[in-house]
């Protein structure tokens, strides 16, 4: 089995925000999703997909390969497409990088050890390119959740920081580029910065805060960086920040002022999914013989079940009743599932003509989400 590192690269965000995480997850099962074996048959894609556009391998390897991995029940016919946006991002850059540097190299699957900052800490690139005096980063995200920004990545900054610790001298390093390539959310998006910002970085931040948390020291501080976090259903900072989230402004006694009604809505989608997250770890210690004070383990609502579809079918039939009666009239599947059958860009060049995208019912959002405001809701949605 693979070694994992304390502090891992992939969540350097929650240890480097709430340093004594990553001890308390340490001993903890981790548990693997369905999203993240996914991810993991993307970047095995990925990686054949750029050895065979880049001859590392042979036309009759990589199909060996990808036929065994469309085997793998993750699976779907558009999943090559998808991957692909990223490969080609990256063959595009590296041959960009060659026409400049004719001596530009390209590293896949690298491990890279930012040690030196971090203690134990090393981890994987997906792929490195450099040119002379310039380095990039690429990182394949698979996920369909929220997007994933380049901008102050520490996972990225760690990878670069590991990158340029074994290739910095070698090729004389000062710019560093940053790319995330989240493909099924179209976006590929980078960032630039300079050597001795990463360096400047590391040395009066990482440092510091990388010592914290391998010694399991430091302030448990909730936010965006717990959605991972094996904790986060009974961390006890989490829970009184969402309990205690509410600061009167005495306003008005008896109703909310503008202010606190703003206030509440910063923090209504925390509070939502601390409440699930803790419900759901509240009922599977309870399967596990938990006794919560004043609760109790109960058979849920349960739904009356066909047990043979056909056999009863064939009998209303036979009663007189018509089909047209007892059976769901046929329905297309979504886009997302069409896209998976047929494949992205087929889907894209069949569809052109039938599909529509209408303009989304208006929806409250911090000032720091990326879309336009409206001018009038009502102007413009009735």
């Amino acid at each position: 089995m693979a070694k994992h590192a304390l502090l891992s690269a992939s969540s350097a965000e929650r240890w480097l925000h709430c340093t004594p995480s990553a001890r308390l997850c340490e001993k903890l099962e981790d548990t693997s999703s369905t999203y993240a074996a996914e991810g993991t048959l993307a970047h095995s894609i990925g990686e054949l997909q750029l050895k065979l556009a880049l001859k590392l391998i042979t036309k009759r390897q990589y199909n060996s390969a990808i036929k065994a991995i469309k085997d793998n029940e993750l699976y779907y016919e558009g999943m090559l497409d998808e991957v692909e946006e990223y490969t080609n991002y990256a063959i595009e850059t590296y041959n960009e990088a060659l026409s400049k540097t004719k001596d530009a190299v390209i590293f896949l699957e690298e491990r890279l050890d930012f040690s030196s900052y971090v203690p134990e800490g090393f981890g994987t690139g997906d792929c490195i390119i450099i040119a002379d005096g310039e380095l990039e980063i690429i990182d394949l995200k698979f996920g369909t959740g929220v997007e994933v920004s380049p901008i102050d990545n520490a996972q990225l900054k760690l990878y670069a920081l590991g990158a340029y610790e074994k290739y910095g001298f070698i090729y004389g390093i000062e710019k560093i580029t940053l790319t995330i390539a989240q493909v099924r959310k179209n976006n590929i998006s980078s960032w630039t910065i300079t050597a001795s910002m990463l360096e400047e970085w590391a040395e009066n931040e990482l440092k510091e805060k990388a010592e914290l948390a391998y010694a399991g020291k430091g302030e448990q501080t909730p936010g965006a960086w717990c959605t991972f976090c094996k904790i986060k259903a009974n961390c006890r900072a989490r829970a009184e920040a969402s309990l205690n989230f509410y600061n009167s402004h005495n306003e008005d006694p008896h109703l909310l002022g503008i202010a606190e009604i703003a206030e509440i809505l910063g923090q209504a989608d925390v509070i939502e999914k601390w409440a699930k997250e803790i419900k759901l770890y509240a009922l599977d210690e309870a399967l596990k013989g938990t006794k919560y004070p004043g609760w109790k383990l109960v058979a849920g609502r349960s739904n009356r079940v066909i047990n043979d579809e056909d056999a009863l079918a064939n009998v209303l039939v036979e009663t007189g009743y018509t089909e047209d009666k007892i059976y769901k009239p046929k329905t297309l599947e979504g886009i997302t599932n069409l896209e998976k059958v047929v494949g992205k860009k087929r889907f894209t060049e069949l569809s052109v003509e039938f599909i529509s995208k209408p303009p989304g019912k208006p929806t409250l959002v911090p000032e720091s989400d990326k879309r336009p405001e409206l001018d009038s809701a009502e102007e413009d949605f009735f």
